[in-house]
């Protein structure tokens, strides 16, 4: 059996957010979402998903039905709950897209973008003086942190923000002033 992620207490709280998205709570949906939940943890392809999750191909479907749906962006915003913003920390971090990734026939921007590596995708993460996060944006691999410091203007005012080296600029650190905290 693959190691779960979640405990009877977190899935009981995740399970009344998810009915409120209107997510039909049939037997098999905690394996399902555990399921989802250990394909992003190990960024397995869907096809070896083990089976104990159920049918690879029906975790997938229900996965991009609800990202299409929007319904795990509104479970991760209301499970950020009075973060401690005492201090943020924003930071970038580059994944690799598979080499196929790019190019689907849709209007959907794909934030997949050329970098030294490749094909790529960069996650812009805000997260609270606990490390749990509270905002994040995705953008293509090319895109610099300091281009993505809109980052800052979606945060809960806090006493201070802490980026690294590719958020020093001054006009980071001028925005973050103007947002009433200290750089």
């Amino acid at each position: 059996m693959p190691r779960l992620m979640l405990s009877d207490e977190l899935w009981s709280k995740l399970k009344e957010i998810m009915l409120q998205e209107r997510i039909y709570n049939k037997p098999t949906l905690r394996m399902m979402v555990e399921g989802m939940l250990y394909r992003m943890r190990t960024g397995c392809p869907w096809r070896d998903l083990p089976g104990q999750f159920g049918d690879w191909n029906s975790v997938f479907k229900k996965f991009n039905s609800w990202s299409a749906q929007g319904k795990w962006l509104r479970i991760f915003r209301s499970l950020v709950r009075e973060p401690d913003l005492e201090w943020g920390f924003i930071d970038g971090s580059y994944v690799k897209a598979h080499q196929h990734s790019a190019g689907a026939c849709t209007e959907e921007p794909q934030a997949i973008g050329k970098s030294r590596a490749g094909n790529t995708t960069k996650v812009h993460l805000a997260v609270d003086a606990y490390g749990l996060p509270v905002e994040f944006e995705i953008t293509g691999g090319e895109v610099n942190d300091c281009t993505a410091a809109e980052l800052i203007e979606k945060l809960p005012s806090s006493e201070a923000i802490v980026g690294d080296k590719g958020y020093d600029s001054e006009r980071v650190r001028e925005q973050i002033k103007r947002k009433g905290a200290r750089p």
